[in-house]
């Protein structure tokens, strides 16, 4: 089977979807769509913006969102038998099943955006990765740290050996001193603009769960794997709540990666710009199949 995964916030590059607006007609078209949509000329920042420009979270999450969809239309053999994304990636995933139409999700992914980029105002905080240490182990000490009054999560379980902590930048510190002294090969502060998939973004919820009630979702053509809990969604109550939820809780990657391989996923195509899920994907199950439509 083919599971068809989209990435999320962190894979955008400066001159990301110039080739595909002048290349793919029907990428140009929905890059058109989308600058009308939005009021403003996304295009523009994403063919000559700055690498700053490009990390705001307001522009990122539709630059990325954007560019996937843009990229799977150009793509008519795609054919998704079921489907995930990873955070940002999940609103490109239910485009792809037919779950949402282009411009509801769209417009979703701009209030997700401004949703978080408020809260990222009001309680700032940042994330980091953490390399070559048990997910466990990096659990515990992060529980432990809260508890003591600094908030710091496990937000992003990536692939065996590499997890993403979030929190308040003090949580973060400390984090990252207990982790390297109970083993962890390496703990790299990321370049982020919040602590995402934490606490911290309560605040988003209200706003994307009111955006979400608005919208119309349709019954999947195929299985939605969602962050959440990892497991297959094909009920659009169930696929609006895990979409709220996701604000605030881990992305649970590896095991959605073996809950797919598990449910007959033999091959892995990312649609988006970059191929970082590929290389997750690899370690996650090596023994699946992959290929990237990155462009």
């Amino acid at each position: 089977m083919k599971a068809v995964i989209f990435p999320g916030q962190g894979s955008q590059f400066m001159g990301m979807g110039r080739d595909l607006y002048e290349q793919q007609p029907a990428a140009r078209q929905l890059m058109d769509q989308a600058n009308e949509i939005l009021g403003f000329r996304l295009t523009d920042v994403m063919f000559t913006g700055s690498d700053e420009d490009l990390r705001q979270t307001n522009v990122t999450q539709p630059a990325i969102f954007l560019h996937s969809v843009a990229l799977a239309a150009t793509l008519p053999d795609l054919r998704p038998e079921m489907v995930a994304g990873h955070s940002l990636g999940e609103f490109s995933a239910l485009v792809a099943a037919k779950v949402l139409k282009f411009e509801d999700a769209l417009q979703l992914v701009a209030q997700r955006a401004q949703a978080m980029q408020a809260a990222c105002q009001e309680q700032p905080g940042t994330m980091a990765a953490i390399l070559g240490l048990d997910d466990e182990t990096t659990v515990r000490i992060c529980q432990e740290i809260t508890a003591a009054g600094n908030v710091v999560v496990a937000a992003n379980f990536n692939c065996p050996g590499q997890l993403v902590i979030s929190g308040s930048q003090r949580g973060i510190e400390l984090a990252c001193e207990q982790l390297k002294a109970a083993g962890a090969k390496r703990a790299l502060p990321l370049p982020v603009g919040g602590a995402f998939h934490s606490p911290l973004m309560q605040s988003a919820e209200a706003a994307l769960a009111q955006a979400i009630e608005r919208t119309q979702f349709a019954a999947g053509l195929c299985a939605v794997y969602q962050n959440v809990d990892a497991a297959p969604h094909r009920d659009p109550d169930e696929i609006r709540q895990n979409l709220v939820r996701q604000l605030t809780a881990p992305v649970r990657w590896t095991q959605s990666v073996q809950r797919m391989v598990a449910d007959g996923a033999t091959q892995f195509v990312e649609c988006g710009p970059g191929k970082v899920l590929q290389g997750l994907v690899k370690k996650i199950a090596p023994e699946a199949a992959g290929s990237s439509a990155a462009v």
